[in-house]
């Protein structure tokens, strides 16, 4: 929905962000309908997007049958059942993309690294443009969990992004992980009966906020533009003989 500027949960922006479209992917190792600390906290940017009027989708991967490998379609490579081309449309679709995980062991999950996978399968597709075609979209993520490790993960998991051509803005990870050891994890109640763990964290609240914020502004910015020009990084350029200003190795 759009802004309200007489509300006050709303921000006083007045960019229109209706023509975007996101999707959120909760890399939990928990299936559905079981509560996931994750989808708590891709929530917070959930919200944000939603009141500002991006189309916004959730996919909870673990509950369809991803199978492992990188092509886009691994029945064609021997798997007896492979979900991925049709969550893949739905990557295709959206300018904003929102990996969340939680930390096990200190990395991502295991559903989160299949994810990257797949994203990968799809890394030599091009664009109208000639360029990758995960160019023009960004890409952000949240990481939860009660052990440390969120910039470790989010160092991963922002880097494999921008490697298959994702635009990643300032700022475009957040994270809650309380005290090391066990115990409650993001949006669990408190003993004292008093809240939800985490909710009331600031670092963790401004952190996603600006996350979001960020992501919708860089889609806007390369919405906009048209995406990210396509001189000097169009593979179809390339292979047709451009050089784009790159010196010949053998006159150098």
């Amino acid at each position: 929905m759009p802004n309200d500027k007489n509300d006050p949960h709303t921000s006083s922006d007045q960019t229109d962000f209706s023509d975007l479209n996101a999707l959120t992917i909760n890399c939990t190792l928990k299936l559905s309908p079981e509560g996931s600390h994750t989808d708590k906290l891709l929530g917070i940017a959930e919200a944000i997007l939603a009141r500002n009027g991006v189309a916004i989708e959730q996919v909870r991967l673990v509950d369809h049958n991803i199978a492992p490998g990188v092509f886009p379609d691994m029945t064609e490579h021997g798997a007896d059942q492979d979900d991925w081309p049709n969550i893949w449309e739905k990557v295709k679709a959206a300018d904003i993309l929102v990996v969340g995980t939680p930390i096990w062991l200190g990395e991502k999950s295991s559903v989160c690294q299949r994810l990257i996978e797949r994203l990968y399968a799809h890394s030599g597709q091009t664009n109208e443009k000639g360029q990758y075609v995960f160019y023009g979209k960004v890409g952000g993520c949240i990481v939860t969990g009660n052990e440390d490790g969120i910039k470790h993960v989010g160092m991963g998991v922002l880097y494999s992004l921008q490697h298959v051509g994702y635009t990643i803005p300032p700022q475009a990870d957040a994270g809650w992980v309380g005290e090391a050891g066990p115990g409650p994890s993001y949006g669990d109640a408190r003993e004292d009966g008093e809240g939800y763990v985490g909710f009331d964290n600031d670092f963790t609240r401004r952190n996603t906020t600006f996350m979001t914020w960020n992501l919708m502004h860089m889609a806007r910015m390369l919405k906009d533009a048209g995406g990210i020009p396509a001189h000097g990084n169009s593979v179809d350029l390339w292979n047709d003989g451009r050089r784009f200003d790159a010196p010949n190795p053998e006159y150098r």
